[in-house]
């Protein structure tokens, strides 16, 4: 076989900007001249003649659809404010539909539409790079490159609709949304990533990411993670060569030191990147924020201590969880997540160990029950026990019976009213034993062992009134109030129907 032709980017560019071939067909084209993955290696002779018409010519021909800027107004109904989802470090980023009248040949179907600003020839680059590696590499975990566009001066690429956009967004910038985000779910995004960065560093030809971090993982309906944003992916070393030596790009707090200090890269540096999502999975903070005091500003250098010691590791974890996590799945993920930021690369785990740690994490069922919180109530006359007091002695002076003054009020009468008899109190303390204690009103958080006292209880006629409380609630509930809750639906005086109080919504 031939060696295949190396061709240079600057021919791509000029490609561009001449008009199409009329041998080449307007939409998807068929042909395909080699099996082999094209890379961006395989552009750097600048006599090559290829041009981005060419590249319909190739693998990824196949895969992709060519837009005209034409097409992509009208989806995104001219890249309307209504439609915008936000913008990265490389343009803005439209929502668009694809309708069964489009006559593009595509099924009806949401997008994204992500307009490149250019930046001279870098920016170029950068397009050309999604490309070539989204337009041949293809897994559950990449998200899906449907098409581009190259118009003019115009650089566009059309990826399928995330429906919970990015994990950044689910973490940071809702922090009610990042508080209902549970540990299971956490785990799964962080093992989708992490077979995102196998299938990439498995590969035939190595594939180094080099932006690994949180607003490039992007989730669909059912969380499922798919890395995005390729622009400054590079196919990795080959033969004998242990990395490869480039331009230091990508995100401060995520990129890996020795990149940093040397530019070189290699599959590593994705490790070190993955640790610090994983970090930010596990305490619900930035890997920089400036917000902060000045020693929790870099989640790494703040965290990182905790995470090889099973007794501070509580001192990180994320408030919003609310303790509902398995905490050997916890210690295992802070562990892999210190193994991921070592200083040393070579000391850092494979990708392949990654995924096998995240595994196993996802097996542990060790969390606790979901805490169901309520409120204990109060009867409206608790609030004045002195008043309770005055009208008990007034029933009792007017002759009412006990079932009447115990309507009226259900705290115990107070026995500080010397001038009664010995028969009121003998009859006053035989019907105190009935009595629930008076509590104050305050948030608790039930255990399991309540609920399964709360589904007789409510059921029978000495009913508990209760009302959920606010989520912000922190006192807990032990095993003493268990006990309580236990003595007073299971009481004597269950057999003797009181009052039915009303149960608040």
């Amino acid at each position: 076989m031939a060696r295949q032709q190396k061709v240079s980017w600057k021919s791509l560019i000029t490609g561009c900007y001449k008009g199409r071939s009329k041998s080449v067909p307007k939409r998807r084209v068929t042909k395909q001249v080699s099996l082999q993955r094209l890379s961006l290696s395989d552009l750097s002779n600048p006599s090559s003649p290829l041009s981005v018409d060419d590249i319909s010519h190739s693998p990824i021909g196949n895969n992709l659809h060519i837009f005209t800027l034409s097409d992509l107004r009208t989806i995104t109904q001219n890249f309307s404010k209504n439609n915008f989802l936000g913008e990265g470090g490389f343009g803005p980023v439209h929502k668009g539909f694809i309708d069964k009248n489009s006559k593009l040949g595509l099924r009806p179907q949401r997008v994204a539409v992500k307009h490149l600003d250019l930046d001279g020839n870098q920016g170029h680059m950068e397009w050309l790079a999604e490309v070539i590696f989204l337009g041949q590499l293809k897994h559950p975990n990449l998200v899906k490159l449907i098409g581009y566009c190259c118009e003019d001066e115009h650089r566009l690429l059309v990826y399928e609709y995330m429906v919970r956009g990015s994990l950044e967004s689910l973490l940071f910038r809702n922090r009610y949304t990042a508080s209902c985000l549970p540990w299971a779910t956490r785990m799964k995004i962080a093992l989708g990533a992490a077979e995102g960065l196998l299938f990439l560093h498995e590969a035939e030809k190595p594939v180094i990411y080099r932006d690994f971090k949180a607003s490039n993982i992007l989730l669909d309906a059912d969380y499922t993670a798919k890395l995005s944003d390729f622009g400054l992916a590079k196919d990795g070393p080959e033969g004998d060569d242990t990395h490869v030596s480039t331009q230091v790009l990508g995100t401060h707090g995520y990129a890996a030191p020795e990149y940093i200090m040397t530019g070189h890269l290699t599959t590593m540096s994705d490790i070190y990147s993955f640790g610090v999502v994983l970090l930010e999975l596990l305490t619900g903070r930035r890997s920089m924020d400036k917000k902060r005091p000045h020693r929790e500003q870099n989640l790494v250098d703040w965290a990182k201590p905790c995470l090889n010691d099973a007794r501070k590791l509580h001192r990180i974890m994320d408030p919003g969880l609310e303790g509902q996590f398995s905490l050997k799945g916890a210690q295992k993920a802070s562990q892999l997540a210190y193994q991921c930021l070592r200083e040393n690369a070579k000391a850092r785990p494979s990708i392949c160990s990654v995924v096998k740690a995240l595994e196993l994490v996802r097996t542990f069922d060790d969390i606790p029950a979901g805490p169901f919180v309520y409120t204990v109530v109060q009867s409206p006359t608790r609030d004045k026990p002195e008043a309770g007091s005055a009208k008990e002695e007034k029933g009792n002076k007017n002759g009412k019976n006990n079932e009447e003054i115990e309507e009226e009020t259900e705290a115990p009468k107070v026995d500080d009213d010397k001038e009664d008899n010995e028969e009121e109190k003998s009859h006053h303390r035989k019907r105190s034993s009935g009595h629930r204690h008076r509590s104050t009103i305050s948030p608790v958080h039930s255990e399991t062992s309540l609920y399964k006292y709360f589904n007789n209880g409510l059921n029978s006629p000495n009913k508990l009134c209760y009302r959920a409380a606010s989520p912000m609630s922190t006192v807990h509930s032990d095993t003493s109030l268990a006990k309580y809750f236990a003595n007073a639906l299971n009481s004597p005086s269950s057999s003797n129907p009181a009052p039915k109080e009303e149960v608040a919504q």
